[in-house]
């Protein structure tokens, strides 16, 4: 007797991730919301055709601005290569992220300089303080007294 398919140790591959825009949703709704009539939001989205026929009628006299701003807060806007705008986030490109990362090396490093001068420094002084405690103490110290001669 065998067992049936549902009880099978075999998992069926999950279906894939729905593929999205990497621009930013929220970019996207910021530069419709505030430039909207002049087609920002679809310059943005590499779409320079319809930006310009929204910059010349101003938006469609508004309503094409405001299909537009409903479309991406919903998240049914589509890139030019017609994917769906959905993430909220901005992805850092890889030329930012080694940018940043070299800067934050280079930073890391000069704290680290600054660090061990200080260290340095602060060696010093407790050297100083220690010789200034020795000398002070051979001056608080009583000399025996001298008995006189012949005596």
């Amino acid at each position: 007797m065998t067992l049936p398919d549902v009880y099978s140790d075999d998992q069926e591959p999950q279906p894939p991730e729905p593929e999205v825009s990497k621009r930013s949703r929220g970019v996207a709704l910021g530069l419709c919301f505030f430039g909207g009539v002049f087609g920002l939001h679809r310059f943005y989205l590499e779409k320079p055709k319809t930006a310009i026929a929204m910059l010349l009628t101003f938006g469609g006299l508004g309503v094409w601005y405001l299909y537009d701003l409903v479309l991406i807060a919903s998240g049914e806007f589509r890139d030019a290569e017609e994917l769906p705008v959905r993430n909220w986030g901005v992805e850092m490109s890889p030329f930012m992220v080694r940018e940043l990362t070299g800067r934050a090396e280079r930073r890391v490093a000069d704290l680290e300089e600054q660090v061990d001068a200080m260290r340095q420094q602060f060696n010093d002084l407790a050297e100083r303080v220690d010789f200034a405690e020795r000398m002070l103490a051979q001056q608080r110290e009583p000399t025996p007294p001298r008995l006189p001669r012949g005596s």
